[in-house]
């Protein structure tokens, strides 16, 4: 009878599946293929019918632009239309290329108020079929976030959320809890150095704040190339040669 009951709670769930009219996909991880970044996120990577969230590490411009990239670069890596969430038209299209989002996969849908941003965001997850749904806000509502985890979760698509301040005293909102998987935060850090004087290699310094059942993490890395993909830098933000520094928050 013990041997059944996987079989008999499987067959609900189908049940309950068909009489929502819905099926829910088995959503699957989309790793950074890193292992020091992969073996801290469930699953070995991030979790697809899920909602992240991404933050520049100041409030200035550069860093909110690289928090963008970042999220653009994972959005490259899916597979599908991407619908990208705004309500200020000010994304650089051939930044989006450089690293492998070409807009020719982009449906932008663009808004006067954030609350129509979440809208939408909550409408893309919930149509299916696409590889990401990407939305820049300033304030992300617990409430917000759990209705785009829901309908990310039922789907299967993933959810990128990208917080752009326009004002200083606005970044404090990133410290708010919300239903996300993960919270990243990025920061443009000095190029490394290469053999060609006057050239280098673009670095972010990635703090990952959030992990459900995992461990915080900040990670000196060369920013996403025309794949969307980033790589381990040779040394740290803090000048050591470990590109890893664990955190633990009480």
């Amino acid at each position: 009878m013990a041997a059944a009951c996987p079989q008999v709670i499987s067959e609900l769930r189908e049940r309950i599946a068909s009489l929502e009219g819905t099926s829910v996909r088995k959503a699957g991880v989309l790793p950074f293929d890193l292992a020091d970044i992969d073996r801290l996120l469930p699953g070995g990577g991030l979790a697809f019918g899920a909602l992240h969230e991404f933050a520049g590490g100041g409030a200035g411009t550069v860093d909110g632009a690289a928090a963008a990239l970042f999220a653009a670069g994972i959005a490259a890596r899916t597979k599908g239309p991407v619908v990208w969430c705004l309500t200020r038209p000010d994304l650089f299209f051939p930044a989006l290329a450089q690293v492998g989002l070409h807009p020719d996969r982009v449906i932008f849908v663009e808004s006067d108020r954030e609350e129509e941003v979440l809208a939408n965001m909550e409408e893309g997850l919930s149509f299916g079929g696409l590889g990401a749904v990407v939305g820049e806000l300033v304030r992300l509502p617990m409430v917000g976030s759990r209705r785009l985890q829901l309908a990310a979760e039922r789907t299967g698509t993933m959810a990128l959320a990208v917080r752009r301040w326009r004002r200083q005293t606005e970044a404090n909102d990133f410290g708010q809890p919300t239903a996300s998987t993960t919270k990243w935060r990025v920061s443009v850090m000095p190029s490394e150095e290469l053999p060609v004087p006057g050239v280098g290699s673009a670095q972010w310094f990635l703090e990952l704040m959030r992990v459900k059942a995992g461990e915080c993490a900040e990670f000196l890395v060369r920013a996403c190339d025309d794949t969307g993909r980033i790589d381990l830098s040779t040394g740290s933000a803090d000048g050591s040669h470990s590109s890893r520094r664990s955190v633990h928050f009480a």
